[in-house]
């Protein structure tokens, strides 16, 4: 999918971002309004944006490396269906014990858009390839 509809639904939406000629995968998105997120609290956070999506693709809303990176604000991953047409929220929780106030038209927040496989669900009593590894910290690393 090579362009996106997007609707800005007030004055204070802005476009999502990309530099130009870039090939980064994730279109940062605005903070539409000022927001405080209070200390330990989780808040949706307004971008008054919605988009339109084609069949076969789903949007992601994820955290920008450089939000992660600061250690104070946690953007939660959320998923896009092509049917939702909406305003986009960024699901953020504060993880210090103060109160952080996120200004008007910040990026804290990316969109990626990504081809979505539907797959067709069987059960079964075993595994073609049945490893005996472990999981989760299981290699000592």
């Amino acid at each position: 999918m090579k362009t996106i509809n997007i609707k800005l639904l007030s004055d204070n939406a802005k476009k999502p971002y990309r530099k130009p000629y870039s090939l980064d995968s994730g279109l940062d998105l605005y903070v539409s309004e000022g927001t405080l997120i209070p200390a330990r609290q989780t808040v949706i956070v307004p971008t008054d944006i919605a988009i339109e999506l084609k069949e076969g693709y789903e949007a992601q809303i994820r955290p920008r490396s450089s939000t992660s990176l600061k250690g104070e604000l946690e953007v939660r991953l959320g998923t896009i269906d092509f049917g939702y047409h909406k305003a986009i929220g960024i699901i953020t929780k504060n993880d210090t014990d103060k109160d952080i106030f996120i200004k008007q038209h910040d990026r804290i927040a990316q969109l990626v858009v990504a081809p979505v496989v539907y797959p067709e669900v069987n059960v079964v009593q075993a595994f073609d390839y049945e490893s005996d590894r472990g999981g989760f910290g299981s290699t000592g690393r």
